[in-house]
């Protein structure tokens, strides 16, 4: 057994995977429509074999994480996938995405929920909860490049094949929704440049967004990693 970052119990057997939480705040349910729904949508994503409150079964996706070690050779490979996977999804028409995680959703939610403040972000370590609400509200953005977004597009929740380097898979989809573009970019460079992922850093975090065809946008980066803290 193995318990994620969101608390939830997850037990792999024979290939499949098994995650439980008692938890209301855990919307086990709402992850596996999220799954099917990208499965039907052409994006690899694990297979729902049972999904009821408390409990998601799921095949195992084939593949090895982005985050573990992979040869010198392979890291440009890994980290173009990962923007081109991004790139894939958030080419889905927003229309069809039932799904809604815009700032209208997201924001008052994040006002009304609890932060860890054993584990924010370097930059926000010691802060408050009331001062980073009060930063959340002032550097909103006034426009969302909307798209289909994974929402906790990390380095562990991308799978790649070994041997062609190519994505076989995206879990953990449990935030999948409508929202700007830079949700999702935000967290995939936050991710790269981590201490937990020294294999990666500041030049794997340039190409992603090279690769991905996209200028750095350091507001809208900085406020949507602000937003991750609370949840």
């Amino acid at each position: 057994m193995t318990v994620g970052l969101s608390g939830a119990a997850v037990h792999r057997r024979d290939g499949v995977y098994r995650k439980e939480s008692a938890d209301p705040r855990h919307d086990l349910v709402g992850e596996g429509e999220r799954l099917t729904w990208l499965r039907a949508h052409g994006i690899p994503a694990a297979e729902v074999l049972d999904c009821r409150p408390g409990l998601l079964v799921t095949r195992e996706v084939p593949g090895r994480s982005a985050a573990e070690e992979w040869p010198a050779s392979a890291r440009d490979r890994i980290v173009d996938g990962l923007a081109d996977v991004l790139r894939a999804l958030h080419s889905l028409p927003v229309a069809d995405c039932p799904f809604d995680r815009r700032l209208a959703v997201t924001v008052p939610a994040a006002l009304a929920a609890a932060v860890d403040l054993d584990d924010l972000d370097d930059e926000r370590t010691g802060r408050t909860r009331d001062e980073l609400a009060a930063e959340l509200t002032a550097t909103r953005p006034d426009r969302e490049d909307l798209a289909v977004c994974h929402g906790d597009p990390c380095v562990p929740n991308v799978l790649f094949d070994p041997a062609t380097l190519r994505p076989t898979g995206l879990i953990d989809a449990g935030r999948l929704g409508v929202a700007d573009r830079w949700l999702d970019l935000a967290i995939a460079t936050r991710s790269l440049v981590s201490d937990l992922n020294p294999q990666y850093g500041p030049v794997a975090a340039d190409r992603f967004l090279a690769r991905y065809g996209i200028a750095p946008d350091p507001a809208k980066t900085a406020f949507y990693r602000l937003l991750d803290e609370f949840f």
